[in-house]
């Protein structure tokens, strides 16, 4: 306290105190501790509805003996804004963050730029006991650990058993059917992410590993593309010039699909489990032969290949309780928490141990084939370049109905190719 701030000279004791308690009121507008003695870990994560979140916050935090008090901060809703705020903040080395949570595509990004901390000894044995091998690589580059998977997410096959009492095998079969549905007149409606936008980079990642094949090298050096490729366009444009294509398939995402399922203008729909629930409140009666399956396959002797969601939790460089962090982190991820998650906030567990759960089985009765598509899924490419990737993919391949199947994957090719030779973070 400067002394021009008052006129009189306090004796020493009543100074010491007066300073003892501008400290404490300065520490405590940092936001850096709790009560001046126990640490806030700051997580920023996506914004969730269900509660199950904070809920988790909460339940950690009472039960880390009062180490530490972890501190929800709800990020954007659009990725973008989420991944926006994070670069920015860790470009300036913001010592306010502490946990992240990562979509399954930026922990190349963000550990390449040296703004998440790598996973080693008790820590990484902790996050990967137990945890299903797919989403574990979504969180390792160049074959270390970056964080540790939250939860997960898969897209399955959801059909009408009124109009197909067998749901079909393979992407033929299916437009088969829809085609033979039209010439009855009937609801005959393949619903899909066609926007250009990230879910048609996922719709084509997942036919291209399912036809055997992948967007990039397993180094991530360069692309690979090729004939699995070809394959995949061609699919993505065949369903978009057959009578299976909703005329909005240019413009539809995720809840586009769910509201043209629901309005009953669709057989088939290729999208994630949040629209089981959502056809149960908002449908009661096409709800009743609202049915699931497996991803669709590309050839009928070949499992598919759908490509997984989810959130990784990383412990920022810059953290000044990175050991806190990681042992909230995992706090955060364990069974308990997954499963709240799961039954609140419909996010598909990581923990192999909770697809036997009753409880996660009864709120779930696709688990079954939600397990089975995580065990044989597929990944978005790793890459510190991976924005310019979707990108690469989404801007060529849009509208689906325009594709040209060789020449647009030449296109990809080169663009691809151009993104990982450029130097430093994307912006």
């Amino acid at each position: 306290m400067h002394a021009r701030c008052g006129r009189h000279r306090r004796p020493r004791r009543a100074r010491a105190l007066l300073a003892l308690t501008v400290l404490a009121s300065t520490l405590a507008a940092c936001g850096g501790d709790d009560d001046g003695s126990r640490p806030t870990l700051n997580w920023y994560n996506f914004p969730d509805d269900s509660g199950a979140l904070q809920e988790a916050a909460d339940r950690c935090s009472r039960e880390s003996g009062g180490r530490y008090r972890i501190e929800y901060n709800k990020l954007p809703r659009a990725a973008d804004g989420q991944r926006q705020q994070m670069v920015r903040r860790l470009a300036a080395e913001d010592d306010s963050l502490d946990i992240l949570g990562l979509d399954v595509t930026w922990a190349a990004e963000f550990a390449e730029a040296r703004w998440i901390k790598e996973w080693t000894g008790e820590n990484k044995r902790r996050a990967t006991e137990g945890t299903l091998d797919v989403p574990l690589q979504t969180a390792t580059w160049k074959g270390k650990l970056y964080a540790v998977p939250y939860n997960t997410n898969i897209q399955l096959l959801w059909y009408r058993r009124d109009l197909v009492p067998k749901p079909p095998t393979t992407w033929a079969e299916m437009l088969d059917m829809s085609r033979d549905l039209a010439r009855q007149g009937k609801p005959h409606y393949v619903e899909i992410q066609g926007a250009q936008y990230e879910g048609l980079t996922v719709w084509f990642n997942s036919l291209v590993n399912s036809a055997g094949g992948s967007i990039l090298n397993p180094s991530a050096t360069e692309p690979s593309l090729g004939p699995p490729a070809v394959r995949a366009a061609s699919i993505m444009r065949d369903l978009a010039r057959s009578p299976a294509a909703d005329p909005s398939l240019p413009n539809q995402m995720e809840d586009q699909n769910r509201l043209a399922m629901e309005s009953g203008v669709a057989a088939f729909e290729i999208n994630y489990p949040f629209v089981y629930p959502s056809m149960r409140s908002n449908n009661p009666t096409l709800f009743k032969d609202f049915r699931w399956a497996v991803y669709p396959r590309v050839d009928a002797g070949r499992p598919s290949r759908p490509t997984i969601g989810g959130i990784d939790l990383a412990v920022s460089a810059y953290s000044r309780h990175p050991d806190l962090a990681f042992d909230a982190a995992l706090c955060l991820r364990d069974r308990e928490n997954q499963l709240g998650a799961a039954l609140k906030g419909g996010l598909p567990p990581t923990l192999r141990s909770l697809y036997d759960e009753p409880e996660f089985m009864k709120e779930y009765p696709f688990s079954k084939e939600v397990l089975a598509s995580l065990e044989s899924a597929s990944v978005r490419p790793l890459t510190p370049a991976y924005q310019n990737v979707s990108i690469a993919v989404s801007h060529t391949l849009s509208p689906p109905s325009g594709i040209r199947p060789d020449s647009d994957v030449s296109t990809i090719r080169e663009q691809i190719d151009k993104a990982l030779r450029s130097e430093g973070v994307i912006p």
